[in-house]
């Protein structure tokens, strides 16, 4: 507080500031993030260094590649007994190599990890990728 206010508190109901002074918002610089850009710019920087300017970046949806995927450790509930499981039938694009596998399973699938194809071979099973458009133009 001032020295002007000081000596006007208790004298008289406005301390300094005159009858319309001090209404609102003026008294604290604003609303809100009023005076970001200006009268309170070193509060910005030493309070919120990033507030500035874009961050990171997001592809356009058109250029993305968004895999439906299935771990390795998931793939024999999916089979049910059966040796054999068309992903591509259920809807998933990709397998990962997360987990363990312990039955032989033969799994029809477009795309999968070289982690994945490793253990569904070591568990005496087979990768079948969908390399069908390529051996058709051959």
């Amino acid at each position: 507080m001032g020295t002007k206010a000081n000596k006007h508190r208790g004298r008289n109901r406005y301390h300094g500031r005159g009858k319309k002074a001090g209404r609102g918002a003026g008294k604290r610089g604003g609303r809100g993030n009023a005076g970001i850009n200006k009268h309170r710019v070193m509060t910005r920087i030493k309070y919120m260094p990033n507030h500035w300017g874009m961050h990171g970046f997001n592809r356009h949806p058109t250029l993305r590649t968004v895999y439906i995927t299935v771990n390795v450790s998931q793939l024999e509930d999916m089979a049910d007994g059966k040796d054999t499981i068309n992903l591509t039938e259920l809807g998933i694009d990709k397998i990962l190599g997360s987990g363990r596998i312990n039955s032989a399973l033969t799994v029809i699938v477009e795309e999968a990890s070289a982690k994945a194809v490793e253990k569904i071979e070591a568990a005496g099973g087979s990768v079948d990728l969908g390399d069908d458009e390529e051996q058709n133009e051959d």
